[in-house]
């Protein structure tokens, strides 16, 4: 697989995308790439990380606090290589903008067949188990992009 353009996707592009751009920008800078993150959903366009995600991605060095949301376009499709989505609301929602069979290629879930659950209305423990999922589906893509 070779490299590209990453998009990561949740649904309001302030916990699970952030900290999933944030990770994949760290893991990739080997890489001549652009990493970014997007929601399916417009609640919190210009807002920051959502402050728990920001705490997570600094506890392992990571600083994301100056991504800010926006909502994921069809013009995203042209600017991507890869589009990974956190679960299937997203993936249905993402694949519904797709234009062309490129464009729905492009898209994928992170954890293949699985989810990263939204840990928006838990507490932090919550972040740190979505944290760990990510990061794990991120040095897989990274591995692959190696081979």
């Amino acid at each position: 697989m070779p490299a590209g353009n990453v998009l990561m996707v949740c649904l309001g592009n302030i916990c699970r995308s952030p900290l999933a751009h944030g990770i994949f920008e760290t893991l990739s800078q080997d890489f001549n790439i652009k990493v970014d993150s997007a929601g399916t959903a417009n609640y919190h366009s210009g807002g920051q990380p959502d402050k728990r995600s920001q705490a997570t991605a600094l506890n392992h060095g990571i600083d994301i606090s100056k991504q800010r949301a926006r909502q994921f376009t069809v013009n995203d499709f042209d600017a991507f290589d890869y589009i990974y989505v956190m679960d299937r609301s997203n993936l249905r929602d993402v694949l519904a903008l797709a234009r062309t069979e490129k464009d729905r290629k492009k898209v994928a879930l992170l954890l293949g067949h699985d989810e990263v659950e939204d840990p928006y209305y838990g507490g932090p423990e919550g972040f740190k188990i979505v944290y760990k999922k990510i990061d794990n589906a991120c040095r897989e893509i990274i591995e692959q992009w190696k081979n």
